[in-house]
């Protein structure tokens, strides 16, 4: 499986998890709460906020586009402080991390 096609099933994996664990919103945060300058939106968004409605969505939209995805890449140490209660979220999230993290 390439790359691309195991990031999907990772994000799938990961939305899953977060299902799974009642972390999945149905609703949207008020647009505002995107105009965060902070890492992760901390100020505005909580953690599985900023996962569902930033990250997972910009990840497919460069999966989308054929673009270069990161290969410098660590979310896992956040969400091990911020949610260290989802342990299955946080499995996934550690697969994403390491598959992304290509040295040169």
């Amino acid at each position: 499986m390439n790359t691309e096609n195991q990031v999907r099933q990772i994000l799938e994996d990961i939305e899953q998890a977060m299902r799974d664990d009642k972390l999945w919103h149905a609703t949207p945060p008020e647009p505002e709460a995107f105009e965060s300058k902070e890492p992760f939106s901390v100020d505005t968004l909580s953690a599985e906020q900023w996962l569902q409605w930033v990250l997972i969505p910009r990840m497919y939209a460069l999966l989308e586009a054929d673009a270069a995805l990161p290969t410098r890449f660590a979310i896992t140490p956040y969400f091990e402080v911020a949610m260290p209660e989802a342990i299955r979220l946080l499995t996934q999230l550690q697969r994403l991390d390491d598959l992304l993290n290509i040295e040169d």
